[in-house]
């Protein structure tokens, strides 16, 4: 299970610092005076409604009309003050938050991004659900950092205001709360720490497992339906349901033992401060209202020293957050290739062409080798064909020539990203219009209505943008159009981009012969290298040498023409 790190506090730091040293650090601190001097506004309303309650207490006691109405006007006046100052205090407090949250997401976003970590953090089991991560950890952190940040000044300032009143009353009170608060913050870190806060570790993962079954049973709604497959989908998300669920169990056994301590540890503040003075009381030495000012001081100072068994079911989870984040932020922080240095890892070179020198290519984690010492050289206007039978390596070399995998040894040359375009077989349609369908990855580039039209003829989707209501209409393409539309759809960017090459991963397998054809011959009209992954022997003519891969690190290189498949 895990526990609280003994670098806890590090790991709070690394993360939260830098929002308060970099850019947005003037807003940041003036937001933070703003709501000190909030808190000394709000300390210093406490303890004139103390001395009032304790002045109208006594004013009863003393059936003395005029000090009592003079005290509840007083009151009143207070109440005036008091409510827009707390009420302004929790809104620059949310303003604060929010502002921290977007600059700290923007920062995890852009790291998230940098270096395809999006896709480096599949293959990594120790992170799981960065989604998760970004979107709720990240939120959780600012605001209960804040939350407790001024819990902390807040606690300081009540210390220091309530102390002398209860120094002035009762020097008893004030030994008897050091000893109380201490012994109650001991028990609550040694009995109750580490059990709580490794459940809650836990919680959060087997939460963010549950969500992440039912988006993947969103997304993949029509196969799990044409599969018939819903009887284990529906056990698969119970199962995760059932993990959550058990863990949440033993998380509300720790916390109801903590909650009997807790409950108890508070209400005897409401009899003690009341029972250590009685005697004073009782023999006159003290008005009633004394006992009541002593009772509400000794509330206020026990709170603000007691901030760790008040708040411990908070903490907990918090640290759980941090240990969460601290741990995405290091892997989003590590050069991609880092962990695969001691093992060897392919190097990427950027030339004017496209060159494999020498490469070994390895699974991701090193258990087979797919590829063993491969030279093979691209040149332009003279395309690669990849063959082989399942599982021999195709795609997973058309990942390492794009930088996706780089487990092994040898040297790729490759040109700039802005002159290659990779096709996988199962196209990405992203959400938004059919123009920005056309246009991707590229959202800056300037194309005509007429163009873009244009090019839909020349994939064979004349009617497409006539069919959904132009170019500009918002629609989820995913589902709206077949593998074959969005096939045609996706080499519709390669003819708009004119890469020098083109990396096609089976990139027509849904399409008759020929539209393939057609496609393929536009492709080397526009002076577009192709690199494939195929099976049939019609892209053969559109290619001048052939790489078949016979798994076990076996390959071999033949001229296209004249080859076959069933050599």
């Amino acid at each position: 299970m895990k526990t609280v790190s003994p670098h806890l506090w590090q790991r709070f730091r690394d993360i939260a610092v830098p929002y308060w040293r970099m850019e947005e650090k003037s807003k940041a601190w003036g937001l933070l005076v703003l709501l000190v001097l909030l808190l000394l506004g709000q300390t210093g309303f406490a303890v004139l409604f103390n001395e009032q309650t304790g002045e109208f207490t006594s004013a009863l006691a003393a059936h003395n009309a005029d000090r009592f109405w003079h005290s509840i006007k007083l009151c009143l006046g207070l109440l005036i003050g008091a409510v827009p100052l707390y009420a302004f205090y929790y809104y620059v407090r949310d303003k604060l938050g929010n502002h921290w949250r977007r600059w700290l997401t923007g920062r995890f976003l852009d790291s998230y991004f940098r270096d395809r970590h999006f896709y480096e953090l599949n293959a990594n089991a120790a992170i799981d659900n960065p989604d998760q991560r970004i979107a709720e950890d990240i939120n959780t952190f600012t605001q209960r950092s804040l939350f407790f940040l001024l819990i902390l000044i807040g606690s300081i300032l009540q210390l220091l205001a309530f102390s002398s009143v209860l120094w002035f009353i009762s020097r008893e009170l004030v030994y008897f709360l050091v000893f109380y608060a201490i012994a109650g913050t001991l028990i609550t870190v040694f009995v109750y720490g580490k059990p709580l806060v490794g459940l809650n570790f836990r919680q959060l993962r087997r939460e963010a497992d549950f969500r992440f079954g039912l988006v993947r049973v969103r997304e993949n709604a029509e196969s799990i339906a044409f599969y018939s497959g819903e009887a284990q989908e529906l056990q698969q998300v119970k199962r995760r349901f059932t993990a959550a669920f058990d863990n949440f169990n033993l998380l509300i056994r720790k916390q109801f033992s903590l909650n009997l301590f807790q409950y108890a540890y508070t209400m005897l503040t409401i009899v003690l401060p009341s029972a250590i003075i009685a005697s004073r009381v009782l023999s006159g030495e003290l008005e009633v209202g004394s006992a009541v000012r002593a009772a509400g001081a000794f509330a206020a100072v026990l709170s603000a020293i007691s901030v760790i068994v008040d708040n411990f079911e908070s903490l907990s989870r918090f640290a759980a957050g941090i240990d969460r984040l601290d741990s995405f932020t290091k892997v989003l922080h590590a050069d991609p290739a880092s962990r695969e240095r001691a093992g060897g890892v392919i190097e990427s070179v950027q030339g004017p062409g496209l060159a494999l020198q020498g490469v070994t290519l390895l699974t991701p984690h090193r258990e087979r080798i797919l590829v063993r010492d491969l030279s093979v050289a691209i040149e332009p206007g003279k395309g690669l064909l990849i063959v082989g039978t399942s599982g021999s390596g195709k795609s997973s070399l058309l990942r390492a020539i794009a930088g996706l995998w780089y487990s092994g040894s040898g040297t790729i040359i490759r040109p700039g990203p802005e002159e290659i375009l990779f096709l996988p077989q199962q196209p990405y349609m992203l959400p938004g219009t059919l123009r920005s369908q056309l246009l991707y990855p590229h959202k800056d580039r300037q194309a005509s209505d007429t163009e873009l039209l244009e090019l839909l003829v020349k994939v064979n989707l004349p009617l497409l943008a006539e069919r959904f209501g132009g170019l500009d209409i918002e629609l989820d393409w995913e589902k709206l159009l077949s593998i074959g539309e969005q096939q045609r759809l996706a080499f519709a960017r390669v003819l708009l981009s004119c890469p020098r090459f083109a990396i096609l991963d089976e990139a027509t397998s849904a399409l008759d012969i020929g539209n393939e054809e057609s496609l393929y011959r536009q492709l080397l009209a526009s002076h577009t290298t192709p690199v494939s992954v195929g099976h049939r022997s019609t892209l053969l003519k559109f290619h001048h040498q052939v790489l078949e891969l016979g798994g076990e690190g076996q390959w071999q290189a033949h001229p296209a023409k004249g080859y076959s498949f069933s050599a």
